[in-house]
């Protein structure tokens, strides 16, 4: 079988555009999916380009020189959203299909609080600029590649990616406030995930940490344990995707809560089995507990309780008592779970919060 040429290269988005205002860029071939992005997609893919971020390859195929024009016409192949985005960013009158209610957006202060509600226009030109001459990775297939053949590259390389877990999933389905909330808070922890060995490269490769993270923002939000369930985180991100108006005192009591484990049990934590999946949920349940109370409403400004060395202490020793299969038999059953269901996690939580000799 004869070896393919493709053509790897970077363009600009000023070349996208001029191509696609010369009409020698086709966007929406017969075998492209419509134009279904959100405004918070397009939102991030554009806080994206500003950051000067790398995104997913851009798929051209070469369709020859126009004889009218004498200009060489290229066709997108994989990427025409990404593309139809920031045309409609940059300038909404090149679109010839453009429909407000289906392409108009602005940045999303979730995404971008400097330039939120900011169209193309209202940015400064140093940043139009950066738009304009961000450069993407672009494949270009020769023009002998049919239809046929496109379809069966797609799938081929489809066919080499393992499938995505429930995280990786939302990953792809959510751009707007709670999902960036969670990711900014998963990836401000990075450190610690891997001191406390809860999370291996891998399992933070494919987003572990955000889903255990997300969990935690749960739990406050809730007021209550909760077994880990991927309909309920689900329909977390749903509700709050738009409007996340308990985002601030969340994320400050998050950040209490795990500073305090840290610099309480943080020298301890590879000694201690904590750090293991299994547990730190209802670690992180005993110490919000402690700092605010389980069903303490979400009020600005409420000053976290202190912790007696007492009760550390006791942490401490019922951790050691864990490990030494010491503990009473229910939380030993209970470690010894998956203990993502609410009846193992209160047990361990009541264990770790009750003081005993």
């Amino acid at each position: 079988m004869e070896s393919m040429s493709v053509q790897k290269t970077f363009y600009k988005i000023g070349d996208f555009i001029s191509w696609y205002k010369n009409e020698t860029l086709v966007l929406s071939p017969n075998f492209q999916r419509r134009s279904v992005w959100k405004p918070a997609t397009k939102s991030y893919l554009i806080d994206t380009i500003l950051r000067g971020l790398p995104i997913p390859i851009i798929f051209l195929r070469d369709r020859g020189v126009d004889l009218k024009t004498y200009e060489p016409t290229r066709e997108v192949i994989d990427g025409q959203q990404r593309l139809r985005t920031v045309l409609a960013y940059v300038n909404p009158s090149l679109l010839k299909d453009f429909d407000p209610i289906r392409d108009d957006f602005k940045i999303k202060s979730s995404h971008n609080r400097e330039l939120a509600d900011k169209d193309f226009v209202s940015l400064t030109p140093d940043l139009q600029k950066a738009i304009l001459e961000y450069q993407f990775d672009v494949h270009v297939l020769p023009s002998y590649v049919d239809d046929r053949d496109v379809i069966a590259i797609f799938r081929r390389m489809n066919s080499t990616n393992y499938a995505l877990n429930a995280q990786e999933l939302r990953n792809s389905r959510f751009f707007g406030e709670f999902k960036t909330s969670v990711y900014m808070l998963a990836e401000e922890q990075l450190n610690r995930w891997r001191d406390w060995k809860t999370f291996s490269i891998d399992d933070i490769a494919r987003m572990l940490e955000v889903e255990l993270t997300s969990e935690f923002i749960m739990l406050i939000l809730q007021r209550q344990i909760v077994g880990k369930s991927k309909p309920a985180i689900d329909k977390a991100y749903e509700r709050y995707d738009e409007n996340y108006p308990e985002r601030a005192i969340v994320e400050e009591r998050f950040h209490i809560v795990m500073d305090t484990i840290d610099d309480k049990l943080g020298k301890t934590m590879k000694e201690l089995p904590f750090g293991k999946r299994t547990l730190i949920y209802s670690l992180f349940t005993c110490f919000y507990n402690l700092l605010f109370g389980l069903e303490a409403s979400l009020v600005a400004n409420v000053q976290p309780k202190p912790i007696s060395q007492e009760h550390i202490s006791w942490i401490k020793l019922a951790g050691e008592r864990i490990l030494k299969k010491t503990a009473p038999e229910r939380v030993l059953n209970a470690t010894a779970r998956r203990t993502t269901n609410p009846k193992e996690r209160k047990t361990l939580f009541d264990y770790l919060s009750s003081i005993q000799k």
